[in-house]
């Protein structure tokens, strides 16, 4: 993983203005599909809705599946494709680093915190 900036020296949320929102976490899975069938099948989920957890797969391919619950999303991807990460929604999020636009049309970079893990910080959705 690359990270833009030290974690030392990285941008604090203003006090004024808490961060109360993960936007998500991504979790490594060798087999996106038997991951997503496993998922589905232990908590109940389908494609278009979830009993238990009243989530949505909003997207499953081969490259990746996206969960979304009312309060955060799971994405389970690849082990190459992404690092494991939890994902922040940040107003000053280009103050931590360049932002990359992904495909979904979110703007974000990665920081490691001290332990070494990844953390991305997304601009806040609808910015450009």
């Amino acid at each position: 993983m690359s990270t833009s900036s030290d974690s030392n020296s990285l941008s604090v949320a203003d006090s004024n203005g808490a961060l109360n929102e993960i936007h998500h976490v991504v979790i490594a899975v060798g087999n996106v599909s038997k991951a997503v069938e496993w998922y589905t099948k232990h908590f109940h989920c389908d494609h278009f809705r979830c009993d238990h957890f009243r989530c949505d797969i909003e997207y499953h391919d081969e490259t990746r599946a996206l969960f979304v619950f009312g309060n955060t999303r799971l994405a389970l991807v690849p082990p190459k494709q992404h690092p494991p990460h939890i994902g922040f929604i940040h107003p000053q999020a280009e103050s931590f680093g360049e932002l990359k636009l992904h495909r979904d049309g979110t703007r974000s970079c990665y920081v490691a915190d001290p332990a070494g893990n990844a953390v991305e910080v997304l601009a806040l959705i609808g910015t450009s």
